[in-house]
């Protein structure tokens, strides 16, 4: 109970469980639709998925100050990668919930002759370019990883009593044959294999990294459908910020699960 007063109180918590509810109102319009049954149904579905819509974005309001400050924390970090990609993320961020307020004003009646829908794809595209960052933050952490097991693996196995059979390049080139390029695959697809398995291990062992880069691949998708470079479907869309929004409430109820910085 006490974990449960502690996620309502946060206006960050119940911006996810509106968002997941979004979400499972959008999948849930699109099944309807498929079915071609109970239009009234339908109808309020649709209904219900556009006011939790604008309570978010009501939620939302004042959200780019606490951007702006995270950007500010994350301009000291030591790690100039992780530094690039955080501040502009975040700055990107600031500028998608500033055009998001505005589109609230305009729906709201707040703003008349406001072009919402010019408003809109702005923010689309301020939050598309937040979440490429963000999986570029997540693919160069996973490389780290990846570079630290693979150092710590050499450490761990025996050094080979045999000499190096590497052989010297002239020699390949002189017994070169056609056979050798069928005997190159078997030995890229167990390099492939390898690096898989050393990406699974490291992710396994690091859950809060691979909770972050299965949320944000989920939610590059909205975006992109949005602005219409890769269209997917409301079905789609709804599944992944479905999915996206679960994720994110796991990592509000457990904050050891949250990336960090």
């Amino acid at each position: 109970m006490d974990s449960w007063v502690r996620f309502s109180a946060q206006s960050q918590a119940k911006d996810k469980v509106l968002r997941a509810a979004q979400y499972a109102c959008m999948v849930l319009g699109y099944t309807l639709n498929r079915s071609k049954i109970a239009t009234e149904l339908q109808r309020t579905v649709c209904d219900l998925e556009t006011h939790m819509s604008l309570t978010r974005k009501l939620l939302r309001l004042g959200n780019s100050v606490e951007a702006l400050e995270a950007a500010k924390r994350a301009i000291h970090l030591s790690d100039s990668v992780l530094r690039l990609c955080l501040t502009i993320s975040h700055l990107n961020r600031a500028m998608y919930f500033a055009c998001d307020n505005v589109v609230w004003a305009g729906k709201a009646g707040l703003l008349f002759k406001l072009d919402q829908q010019k408003w809109s794809q702005r923010s689309f595209k301020y939050y598309l370019f937040a979440l490429i960052l963000n999986l570029t933050r997540d693919v160069y952490e996973l490389c780290l990883q990846m570079d630290c097991e693979a150092r710590y693996r050499r450490t761990k196995s025996p050094i080979s009593p045999c000499p190096s059979t590497i052989l010297p390049a002239d020699h390949l080139s002189s017994t070169a044959s056609p056979g050798t390029q069928t005997v190159a695959f078997p030995i890229m697809s167990s390099w492939v294999c390898r690096l898989l398995r050393q990406m699974v291990t490291v992710l396994y062992g690091n859950p809060p990294l691979l909770l972050d880069l299965l949320k944000n691949s989920c939610d590059i998708f909205i975006p992109l459908d949005r602005l219409g470079i890769y269209p997917t479907g409301p079905g789609f869309v709804g599944t992944c910020g479905l999915i996206s929004s679960v994720l994110s409430i796991l990592t509000i109820v457990h904050p050891w699960l949250k990336l960090k910085p």
